[in-house]
């Protein structure tokens, strides 16, 4: 209960630039008695979560979720579609295009020749689920992941739809997935963040599409809650080591006087950013031992690289970042966020899907059966999908044996695997065409709103109030896909 006389000293400036941003619920306590925000040794304050959560018990404690950025063809892996070779070369016909829009890459196009996938497929597992040739280990893992086929969303463009997934809305500006996750969970690990991101580059031959660091920013949450972006190579994180000269005690030194400066500061203008900026201090001081041990390989038997390949023994490659994140997930890091690319095939399809899957196939199947093999995959929870799908129709010249594909937010595939999720199930269908979802649709919000269930979060009631709106990861959307629970 806070005391009745509060007497702490507050300049017009701070809080009108407070104010102005929306003070919010966690700044305003701050502002009144920081000391409300801290609790005992064992309570939420260590880890940065909220007090009132998880709503309900959790399935998941953590989340590994694998982005393929660039949007891969779900006709040519997970949907199969034989009837597109039916009708391969003829026009998409307008009661199945329906006067849907199309980016500006096609719209100019005079025919939209359906192209058919050249890429074999057959059932695999006690499930029977189709799978494309180009993932022969996925069929190990068939019987152990959801594979939801009815994906949609709104955005056509690669910037808003992959900052719709990570963030529940188009325009630039709110919170990451991973960052609402871990403000309200917290980390259950206080030498390493809450929340790691890792990037790899594609294995295919055309141009990456960009990506952007606030795709795994705060937003309008305290900065803490940022995604730490792990780089490859000798030195994952920038400025975390001594510079030369300085040893570990001169380095404690430092950040003892620097932690002083920072209280004095924060009682002349309380600010839950300075709180902020003496908690990732004393975490990157301990990531100077946390970190080398982690992405410290030596210690793994050969069996661990016959399962997610030999590429994973190469720092930065798509399989080594699935080892990795195996490696933070053991470590009970709550969140992490790997993003691959290379997946935008408008031209030569077949050429670079092909290449794509020999860079990510085994490793992804890999991570799901490490995780089963160590007890982990009860409660982590695997996501693997990109940000739209494929067109039916070819963009650009059709043959036989090529062909591309333009943007499709209409239907496309994900899967999931661990953390409450029903194994061995395929979700929804799609038409012929493999162009418009027939049954049981799965937009964005319903997949962020499920996703958060698994960790015991009801996604109606984590909120955060900013410019006097009560903010959530689905905005006021999403309903949670039940059919996909186990």
């Amino acid at each position: 209960m806070l005391q009745e006389t509060v007497n702490i000293p507050v300049s017009r400036r701070h809080f009108f630039s407070k104010s102005a941003a929306g003070i919010g619920t966690a700044a305003l306590a701050a502002l009144l008695n920081p000391e409300l925000l801290r609790g005992d040794a064992s309570s939420a304050a260590i880890t940065g979560g909220l007090e009132t959560l998880p709503h309900f018990a959790p399935k998941a404690k953590r989340i590994i979720y694998l982005h393929q950025s660039g949007a891969p063809s779900q006709m040519d892996l997970f949907d199969y579609k034989p009837e597109l070779h039916t009708h391969h070369g003829q026009e998409l016909p307008d009661s199945i295009r329906k006067g849907q829009r199309i980016t500006g890459m096609t719209s100019g196009q005079s025919a939209f020749p359906v192209a058919r996938s050249i890429f074999a497929f057959k059932q695999y597992g006690q499930s029977g689920a189709w799978l494309s040739e180009l993932i022969p280990h996925h069929r190990r893992i068939v019987d152990d992941i959801c594979i939801i086929k009815t994906m949609h969303t709104e955005a056509i463009n690669h910037d808003p739809a992959i900052t719709f997934f990570q963030t529940g809305f188009q325009q630039p500006g709110r919170p990451s997935m991973g960052s609402w996750v871990s403000y309200g969970l917290g980390s259950e690990n206080q030498d390493l963040p809450g929340f790691v991101v890792l990037v790899s580059q594609a294995n295919a031959l055309n141009t990456d599409q960009p990506l952007f660091s606030r795709l795994w920013g705060a937003g309008f949450l305290p900065s803490r809650y940022q995604g730490v972006k792990f780089r490859s190579g000798k030195d994952p994180v920038l400025h975390i080591h001594n510079p030369a000269g300085i040893d570990a005690d001169s380095r404690r030194n430092m950040l003892d006087s620097l932690k002083t400066l920072n209280e004095i500061k924060m009682e002349d203008h309380p600010d839950p950013e300075i709180e902020t900026r003496i908690a990732q201090y004393e975490m990157a001081y301990r990531m100077q031992t946390s970190v080398p041990d982690l992405v410290d390989f030596s210690n793994e038997p050969q069996s661990t690289f016959d399962l997610y390949g030999e590429d994973a023994r190469r720092p930065g490659t798509y399989a080594a970042n699935c080892l990795l994140a195996r490696r933070l997930a053991e470590r009970n890091v709550r969140f992490v966020q790997l993003y691959h690319r290379g997946w935008d095939q408008h031209r030569d399809l077949p050429r670079d899907l092909a290449l794509q899957c020999q860079g990510t196939d085994q490793a992804s199947a890999g991570l799901v059966l490490d995780l089963k093999q160590r007890g982990m995959l009860d409660d982590t929870l695997v996501i693997w999908g990109g940000e739209f799908g494929r067109t039916a129709y070819c963009q650009g010249p059709l043959s036989d044996t090529n062909y591309g594909r333009d943007h499709h937010p209409r239907n496309f595939a994900i899967w999931m695997a661990g953390g409450g999720i029903k194994p061995g199930i395929s979700i929804g269908e799609t038409d012929d065409y493999c162009y418009n979802v027939v049954k049981d649709p799965v937009h964005v919000h319903d997949m962020q709103a499920t996703v958060l269930h698994c960790l015991g979060i009801d996604h109606k009631r984590l909120t955060y109030k900013y410019q006097g709106r009560h903010f959530r990861l689905t905005d006021v959307h999403g309903n949670v896909v039940k059919s996909i629970l186990a």
